[in-house]
């Protein structure tokens, strides 16, 4: 009888476990986050220094993707409206120095500045550039899950001149 009630129990806990495990994976896509609408002033628009566009690094990967433009201006990078990323945990923006960012060793074997937490999976978001930063020396901005060392979607920058 107590190896019955052992054998429930356990599998209780096995089947909780597993229930909450697949309840984070799929809460985001059930429920998903409101989508960002930051706007840009006529003060923060008034220099644009670069644009880029997201995309999917690895299309293997069917859970990281990216998609969406990016405009980087003098103090603040702008991801647009079409923005979109695959919900996850602790989403980062990076400036990189690297060109053609594909994979995970491009971004963690440089000295990248984080401009803050992604606010939102979907649409448009700012974020300011630090002071004293060369936008000119960084010529990619990536979406990168800081908990799990993921690259999740890179943008190649082009200059304007």
């Amino acid at each position: 009888m107590w190896r019955g009630i052992a054998i429930f129990l356990f599998g209780g806990l096995l089947g909780t476990a597993f229930g909450v495990a697949v309840g984070f994976f799929v809460y985001p896509f059930v429920f998903p986050p409101p989508e960002a609408m930051e706007t840009l002033t006529a003060e923060e628009r008034s220099t644009l220094v670069a644009r880029g566009e997201f995309i999917h690094a690895n299309p293997s990967d069917p859970i990281h993707y990216g998609k969406g433009k990016v405009n980087v201006y003098e103090a603040v990078v702008h991801l647009d409206a079409d923005f979109e990323v695959g919900p996850g945990p602790k989403f980062h923006v990076y400036l990189v120095p690297n060109r053609e960012v594909r994979d995970e060793a491009a971004v963690e074997s440089t000295m990248f500045v984080d401009l803050g937490r992604l606010r939102a999976f979907k649409g448009s978001q700012k974020y300011p550039v630090p002071a004293g930063v060369n936008l000119k020396d960084y010529p990619s901005v990536v979406i990168w899950c800081a908990q799990f060392g993921v690259l999740i979607s890179p943008a190649d920058l082009s200059f304007e001149s």
